[in-house]
């Protein structure tokens, strides 16, 4: 555990000295916070409509206040808030491709990959603490623009809405579902930059896990498809799951006297 801690402690040092590669996680957070409110309550105070004029909003809506208690507008605000709530798992996403893409290469290309490998690190140890590396950064900016995005549903939405986001249905999503699919993403991420020479190559790979969500967020606004706090549940499960196997994937290919060979 010693010799993990240190490795992640080196790894925060060089991402401090490198904050810059933090810049597109900090963008996608400030965007999912202002693109939801920027529809749900700058476009109706813009146009002078609200929110229940639209019969299709109206229709799809119902789903997020099944008990009826909210008000149209407050209804509505509350499905979109809860939509957009999808966004946040982009930020952890972004972060683990952006990071751990060059946690190999990258080291590579600084020299200090040989004296890395050389030390009586275990594999299992490696990993782990360059997963580490980057998720807790990563989970940091995530969980400072979630903090940041309730506290201004608390400001602008309307009465009913701000109690009604606090549910284990956004728990679910933020606590494990989040996190998991940071997991999965950066262990891709991880594993395809120990077989590579370029960083972008495994950077590449971020689309298998953007591509899917936006379909989901699709999906989700049509109306058809409505993600309840059970089945967040089983997926953040399958996740953690496919993050295992892909843990012991790349421990298994993980091959210091080849990755050192192939890159002299």
């Amino acid at each position: 555990m010693s010799r993990t801690r240190t490795l992640i402690a080196k790894e925060w040092l060089d991402l401090r000295r490198n904050a810059a590669a933090l810049v597109p996680v900090a963008i996608i957070t400030l965007v999912s916070v202002l693109l939801p409110f920027g529809i749900a309550i700058g476009v109706p105070a813009f146009t002078g409509e609200a929110l229940s004029d639209d019969p299709t909003l109206e229709r799809i809506s119902a789903v997020a206040d099944p008990s009826g208690l909210l008000s149209g507008d407050a209804r509505i605000e509350l499905f979109l808030f809860q939509q957009f709530l999808l966004l946040f798992l982009l930020t952890p996403i972004t972060g683990a491709m952006s990071l751990a893409a060059h946690a190999i290469v990258g080291e590579k290309q600084a020299r200090t990959l040989e004296p890395l490998l050389a030390t009586p690190l275990t594999t299992p140890e490696l990993l782990v603490a360059k997963v580490a590396g980057v998720l807790v950064p990563t989970l940091a900016i995530s969980v400072a623009g979630v903090a940041l995005y309730f506290i201004a549903v608390v400001l602008f939405a309307d009465p009913g809405v701000p109690g009604a986001m606090i549910s284990a249905r956004s728990t679910v999503l933020v606590v494990l579902v989040a996190p998991a699919a940071a997991l999965v993403a950066m262990q891709t991420a991880l594993l395809v930059s120990s077989r590579v020479n370029d960083a972008r190559t495994a950077q590449q790979f971020g689309v298998l896990f953007i591509a899917p969500l936006a379909v989901l967020l699709v999906v989700q606004f049509g109306g058809s498809l409505w993600l309840s706090a059970s089945m967040l549940a089983e997926i953040a499960l399958g996740l953690l799951i496919a993050w295992l196997l892909l843990l012991l994937l790349s421990a298994v290919v993980f091959e210091r006297e080849t990755i050192l060979t192939r890159w002299r």
